[in-house]
């Protein structure tokens, strides 16, 4: 950075001293400033010069790039997809209006961005109302709107994961890096000595300990996941804060789903992942052989990739188990069915364990005409040894039709005629579908007194 570029980043100033637990007088001893200058700075009333910038860097021992930021662009791109929005439609937002926007008022970008999150998370509250039966809190699914609100993408761990992806591959990979950073040995023990776990962080001993059953991409994974606690305990706290829990519960689930977000972030780290995908197609088999994970932590990755500047094919991926339990359901795209979707038996995903580990592509169609296509393949959890239990489950990739063409799956492939499925038989009103449970809200049942129909159930057409 030149030093006749002077630049503008009070609200940036502000939260790093803020960060790091200073007042304006403080910072101002620190710097041999005056705090009425460093006032000046945080109100952008002065500019934030080349020389200021490196003095911040060299006394609080800060990377250059951190402080300096870059430059509004994450701020520009978040703000251009929030004001992608269907509601904002009859709107006349120019993007360098929006960018200017960013840029020189970051403070109003932030409130605007946190306003639109906090109306994402009360429209999905919305939606759940009159699907639950009573005034208990559900924190499975205050977990999985807090995520969805979102859309499962959250760029401050992937930045942090980065860091430490190329830390831990200078030490030599995870193992090396704990040893090194937090002189924690790593030792594999046997499945009656870890009593139920699979991981375990002991302090007394300085020492993570995995069950020796684990296979390399659930070891690596454990790790990755450690590390994650251990670095990033103030980005989870950071964001989680403007979440919207009921109880205790809803959050720890919420801050589960962080860690392992990160721990991902950290085995796939954002930049090499998102070019990988490109190259490979969306391959998730060769993603997973190139990464050193499985299938499902790989499908999992998928849908996080809507780094703001940086998105890929936004996914929805649901996991179920043979009873049709939805165990996982993430949303990267905000898709009709992300809710409360996923339970029609018309959708590969249910058929996928007739044929385990192969995977299974699908055309969908919803009722109201939207298409998408599915990959569908069965995933083994447990195992590792003779006699150990293992649980078999069914995952699912989907994406609009218009991204299908970027996916390896489609490739030199006809697109047949779509499979007409519905959210959930109570929302479909498809009339001769035999594969219905349920009669559809707000239809009147016809009697069948005279004329029974192939349907399970037949309803007026109007």
């Amino acid at each position: 950075m030149r030093k006749d570029s002077p630049v503008y980043m009070g609200p940036r100033l502000r939260r790093l001293r803020r960060d790091l637990g200073l007042t304006q007088a403080d910072m101002a001893a620190d710097l041999d400033i005056s705090a009425s200058y460093v006032a000046l700075l945080e109100r952008n009333q002065r500019p934030l010069t080349a020389d200021m910038l490196l003095r911040l860097a060299r006394t609080y021992k800060l990377d250059m790039a951190e402080v300096a930021g870059d430059g509004g662009t994450e701020q520009t791109a978040r703000l251009h997809a929030v004001l992608k929005d269907p509601m904002f439609a009859d709107l006349d937002l120019p993007a360098l209006a929006t960018g200017d926007v960013a840029v020189n008022y970051p403070g109003i970008t932030e409130a605007l961005l946190r306003l639109y999150t906090s109306y994402r998370e009360e429209h999905l509250a919305l939606a759940d109302q009159g699907v639950t039966h009573d005034d208990a809190p559900d924190p499975v699914a205050e977990s999985r709107r807090f995520l969805a609100a979102r859309r499962n993408s959250f760029p401050l761990l992937d930045d942090a994961a980065e860091k430490l992806a190329a830390e831990a591959e200078a030490e030599g990979g995870l193992t090396g890096w704990l040893r090194a950073r937090h002189n924690l040995r790593v030792r594999r023990l046997p499945s009656d000595v870890m009593a139920g776990s699979l991981r375990r962080y002991d302090r007394h001993r300085d020492a993570v300990l995995l069950d020796d059953t684990l296979d390399t991409a659930s070891s690596q994974f454990q790790l990755a996941l450690q590390i994650a606690y251990l670095e990033m305990r103030k980005s989870f706290d950071a964001i989680l804060k403007d979440g919207q829990f009921a109880g205790e519960s809803g959050r720890r689930l919420a801050r589960r789903a962080l860690a392992s977000y990160g721990a991902a972030a950290i085995l796939m780290p954002y930049t090499a992942f998102a070019k990988a995908v490109e190259t490979r197609r969306y391959d998730v088999e060769a993603l997973a052989r190139q990464f050193g994970t499985s299938f499902e932590q790989t499908a999992h990755r998928l849908t996080t990739l809507q780094k703001p500047g940086q998105e890929r094919v936004p996914f929805f991926f649901l996991r179920v188990d043979p009873a049709g339990n939805v165990s996982k359901r993430l949303d990267g795209a905000g898709f009709p069915f992300a809710r409360h979707g996923g339970s029609c038996p018309l959708w590969s995903v249910h058929r996928v364990f007739e044929t385990p580990r192969e995977v299974v592509t699908q055309w969908l169609e919803l009722p109201d005409g939207q298409r998408f296509f599915s990959i569908a393949r069965t995933v083994t959890a447990g195992g590792g040894g003779w006699g150990a239990p293992r649980v078999e489950r069914a995952i699912a990739l989907c994406c609009a039709a218009d991204h299908a063409h970027r996916l390896i799956y489609t490739q030199g492939q006809p697109t047949p005629e779509p499979t007409p499925i519905g959210v959930t038989c109570r929302l479909c009103h498809r009339p001769q579908c035999l594969a219905r449970s349920a009669p559809p809200i707000g239809r009147e049942m016809l009697p069948d007194d005279f004329r029974r129909t192939r349907a399970p159930f037949g309803f007026a057409d109007g």
